[in-house]
């Protein structure tokens, strides 16, 4: 059974569902408008359920590809799929957050209700596809159509500058991939196959390594996105809708990340030997620039947005150590953060949707009206900082032991990251929720309803179970983990 093509395209069918109800109903109709719901996020779960057995069918033991599919395309192409230890969660991570941003979308969205349903099972589609591709033009075609879909999500249904931070969006991130399309061209050309294990295993040039790597860092660096070509994200994240902020955070940021892992470590190991000094400083900079700017920011959002680009910071710089402390701390903060990052942006949602503002000044004593939100926003934050006994600090705690191997002051550096965000965050939920409850229009505020609990209740599970269950993660990547580790070491002889 075709399994990893059963998850990549199973969203499509979603769209097939929704398009015949335009096709055969009334548009406006409330009813059509209700089912375009329900099919959506019945097509979500049912992804969800084939990516929980993809997981569970998994072999932790094989470090190489499994579930492997290859069909032959056009003149030396091959549509290929697999995935690996790598690669297997964040399959997992797509489709579990997917069907909780549909639920979070239930109210907040009400024009074009159908066709904001299949921007996002299409954007589904697209995203698992770059997890399973196998062949390098097969990962950029969904690697960069993947772009469409958010562009549409922030600039018809995003705030009032929505226009401007979509094409912001847009234009970054695919003016970043023109310089990785040419490299693809130039390793498909001199090599003769697009098949990414086989050029894993190839030998370029130290010289040529040295180009292709600057080629592949131009587009996975503007995705992650590490300073200073973050500029973007926080336009893209205060304009969204809440839920495309949550998979902006929660799965966009991460395909540069895997990009790291899948392409630049294995393919060019003599490059990134050379660059890893230029990448931590980079990291450096990023955990503690956007740390102090997201400290001064009044828009909740935004805060929330550079945190993201700090956090990123602790992924790029555990890539780039080159040991399995990093490289297990790197790929274990991107499930967090995927988890933690997209869990506060559905808590700015709560409060967004019913005062209609992000501004900081304008909540404060929100606890004396929705203690319950206080609690789950509070564990978010704990997460956010890093706590022991939260996801968030698994990863940031290996991501600096990997790190402080290759580099002391580095981790000495971005360990001042973990003060800074304690700064930040906690500093924002003092001001929004403790406190009098001063401003008259909180006044009639209400606490979560039903639907909102239910989409928190999976996010609080796998942050505090990830937190005291980190191994459930390194079961599954160690055996890849490892063997990328050995190869890139023999290729630097580290």
């Amino acid at each position: 059974m075709p399994l990893l093509s059963l998850i990549t395209y199973a969203p499509l069918v979603g769209v097939a569902g929704i398009l015949a109800l335009r096709l055969f109903g009334r548009p406006d109709d409330a009813k059509a408008v209700e089912a375009s719901k329900w099919i959506a996020f019945v097509t979500t779960l049912a992804t969800f359920a084939l990516s929980v057995l993809l997981v569970v069918q998994f072999d932790p033991a094989n470090p190489g590809f499994q579930f492997v599919e290859e069909v032959p395309w056009f003149a030396s192409l091959s549509y290929r799929m697999g995935v690996d230890g790598i690669s297997v969660l964040f399959v997992l991570l797509t489709a579990f957050l997917m069907p909780l941003c549909i639920a979070a979308s239930w109210r907040s969205i009400e024009k074009r209700v159908p066709e904001y349903m299949i921007a996002f099972l299409v954007l589904e589609t697209l995203v698992i596809g770059v997890f399973c591709a196998l062949d390098l033009v097969l990962f950029y075609i969904f690697f960069e159509f993947g772009l469409v879909p958010m562009f549409l999500i922030i600039g018809i249904w995003g705030g009032a500058r929505r226009v401007y931070a979509a094409f912001k969006f847009f234009l970054y991130t695919l003016l970043g991939s023109v310089l990785m399309l040419a490299a693809i061209l130039f390793m498909i050309a001199s090599t003769g196959t697009s098949s990414i294990p086989e050029l894993m295993a190839y030998d370029f040039a130290p010289g040529v390594q040295t180009w292709l790597w600057l080629a592949f860092f131009a587009s996975f660096a503007v995705k992650m996105p590490m300073w200073p070509v973050h500029t973007w994200l926080p336009d893209a994240h205060v304009e969204a809708p809440t839920a495309g902020s949550v998979i902006l955070a929660g799965i966009l940021l991460k395909m540069g990340g895997y990009g790291f892992m899948r392409f630049s470590l294995p393919m060019f190991p003599n490059a990134s030997d050379l660059f890893a000094p230029l990448v931590f400083a980079l990291s450096v900079i990023a955990i503690v620039y956007t740390s102090l700017v997201a400290f001064r920011q009044t828009d909740i959002k935004k805060l929330i947005a550079y945190s993201s680009v700090a956090h990123m910071g602790f992924v790029t710089m555990g890539i780039f150590s080159g040991n399995a402390q990093g490289e297990q701390g790197a790929l274990f903060q991107m499930i967090s953060h995927g988890v933690i990052s997209g869990a506060l942006f559905l808590c700015v949602g709560v409060v967004y949707d019913r005062m209609h503002t992000r501004e900081i000044a304008f909540y404060g004593g929100l606890v004396n009206r929705m203690p319950w939100y206080a609690a789950v926003f509070m564990l978010f934050t704990m997460g956010n900082v890093g706590l022991p006994g939260t996801s968030g600090f698994v990863g940031e705690i290996l991501t600096m032991t990997g790190v402080y191997q290759a580099s002391t002051w580095t981790a000495l550096v971005a360990a001042t990251g973990v003060i800074l965000s304690a700064m930040y965050a906690l500093t924002l939920y003092r001001r929004v929720i403790f406190g009098e409850l001063t401003n008259p229009k909180l006044a009639a505020i209400t606490d979560l309803d039903w639907r909102e609990v239910a989409i928190f209740a999976p996010l609080i599970v796998s942050t505090l179970y990830l937190g005291v269950q980190p191994n459930v993660v390194f079961d599954l990547t160690a055996a890849s983990v490892d063997q990328l580790v050995a190869a890139y070491q023999a290729a630097v002889g580290g």
